[in-house]
């Protein structure tokens, strides 16, 4: 069976994306690799809104080249938003690419690998002809991290495309040019994915859009509020999020919506990217400090226990000590549960990329005073979660110790714990146990910045459930100091 390998750079649209492209590749007669030496087709997914996201592209395009130099049949894709941006320059800059697909072309992506379906077979075959002992050239360390592969627990989240495109053109952003103004997906094809994504087993549904709370049905039609309680309604759907609202759609009426909606997950991420309402103008974000803050105390007001999570960039072109002061100011306040914080990058074709620029040190000299104080920020609101016990989606194995697993909690933070002992590698073809029971209540007994340490204590197989005890982890004998008998 030929295989497709897929790698992604850049935001949820794109993860999203990959996701789709893999289901259409498994629906076409592939198999997904883990690994891009075991594949005959590569798949570049890419991200064009930071200048490191483009030049780690171009330098995958290249590493990728030496698989193709081993096996001229192997077929390289690039898809995604530099793509879209880049088409001509990238037959230029990568020869050896085999196909460009733009951000609007991904049908096409998956009718192509339909298409080569069927030779990719016969090479398969043909490969697997050769003797299995025989150590390729092809098996050294490419790197990165493969997506769309299908694991135990993957299907528990799922991602809903319900608008592409934005039409703010911020001064700063690409994302108009490479994916277009606003393109809102009919409220009816949505409730249709998202059946079928809970009938699949999602426990948890992100709504996913570059402007997620600026879509509507049809002018004057359904608006996001309205979007977002329709998909609630929905028989067996357990917990509902999305991702990325611009604060300016917050409207009153959408956040009262929201607010009623009992599966919602109390987190909200809201982009401010900076503080000074010269730098906003600058950026024409379409709105003032006061006019987020208000957003932010309003979705506060309205969701209990809401986290609220932001984007912030530093180093914008005219940011002056004072405008970073302001920035620096407000992400005090601990506004923020976590903060997405960025260097300045210029993009080809922005306003912002022509004019004048800040030193690159006092960037640097700033980018890390708002690091350490956001992570200031984000430890102590972690830490406020030791001693309670919390329910949260089971994600898999740590990717650092493979003796813990890991699990989001309902605002998002992630949290590691020790296996019990009833997790067991899944059986072939057989699903895993914790894929049945996912949601894990998890005691915390440490805060972090990257987020939170504990043991699970209990397992459920719906979120309403109070679910079942889960069996401990492994007793550490040397650290008991058991009584001695007496004689």
């Amino acid at each position: 069976m030929p295989s497709v390998y897929i790698e992604t750079f850049g935001c949820q649209m794109n993860e999203a994306d990959s996701r789709y492209i893999a289901e259409r590749a498994l629906n076409a007669g592939y198999s997904v690799a883990s690994v891009p030496e075991d594949a005959n087709v590569v798949i570049l997914n890419t991200c064009t809104v930071r200048d490191s996201a483009e030049r780690r592209a171009y330098g995958r395009m290249n590493h990728f080249n030496a698989l193709k130099r081993h096996d001229p049949s192997l077929r390289l894709v690039v898809t995604g938003c530099l793509a879209e941006q880049d088409r001509d320059r990238m037959q230029k800059l990568a020869p050896h690419v085999d196909a460009i697909f733009g951000t609007r072309e991904l049908a096409l992506l998956g009718d192509q690998l339909a298409v080569w379906e069927p030779g990719l077979r016969e090479a398969a075959e043909a490969l697997d002809l050769q003797d299995a002992g025989d150590e390729s050239m092809l098996r050294f360390a490419m790197g990165g991290t493969a997506d769309g592969v299908m694991d135990s627990f993957s299907h528990l989240r799922a991602f809903v495309t319900v608008q592409r495109g934005c039409s703010y053109y911020c001064t700063f952003c690409i994302v108009p040019h490479v994916r277009g103004r606003f393109d809102h997906r009919p409220q009816s094809e949505i409730l249709a994915e998202t059946s079928r994504r809970v009938a699949e087993g999602a426990r948890e549904i992100v709504l996913v859009g570059q402007t997620v709370n600026a879509w509507c049905d049809r002018p004057g039609g359904a608006d996001f509020g309205d979007l977002c309680h329709e998909v609630a309604r929905l028989q067996g759907l357990e917990r509902l999020t999305f991702i990325s609202p611009h604060p300016k759609d917050f409207t009153e009426k959408i956040v009262e919506d929201l607010a009623r909606i009992d599966s919602l997950n109390p987190r909200i991420h809201l982009p401010l990217q900076s503080a000074s309402d010269s730098l906003l103008r600058r950026m024409n974000r379409k709105y003032t400090l006061a006019q987020f803050d208000e957003k932010a105390q309003m979705l506060r007001g309205r969701i209990p226990q809401c986290a609220i999570t932001t984007d912030i960039i530093v180093g914008f072109p005219g940011e002056t000590e004072e405008d970073f002061a302001a920035t620096l100011n407000y992400v005090s306040t601990g506004v923020f549960a976590n903060a997405f914080t960025f260097i300045y990058s210029k993009r080809r074709g922005t306003p912002a990329a022509r004019w004048d620029q800040v030193p690159r040190d006092v960037v640097l000299e700033r980018f890390q005073r708002l690091v350490d104080e956001q992570n200031r920020v984000t430890r102590a609101y972690h830490e406020r979660k030791a001693g309670s016990i919390v329910r949260a989606l089971i994600v898999g194995d740590s990717k650092k110790d493979p003796s813990r697993l890991t699990a989001k909690t309902l605002d998002n933070v992630t949290v590691v714990a020790p296996k019990p002992y009833d997790y067991a590698p899944a059986a072939p073809a057989r699903p895993h146990p914790y894929a049945q029971t996912p949601w894990l209540d998890i005691a915390i007994e440490s805060g972090h910045v990257w987020g939170c340490m504990g043991r699970v204590v209990r397992r459920a197989a719906r979120f309403a459930e109070v679910g079942e005890p889960a069996m401990p982890g492994l007793v550490d004998l040397t650290a008991l100091q058991p009584e001695l008998p007496r004689r």
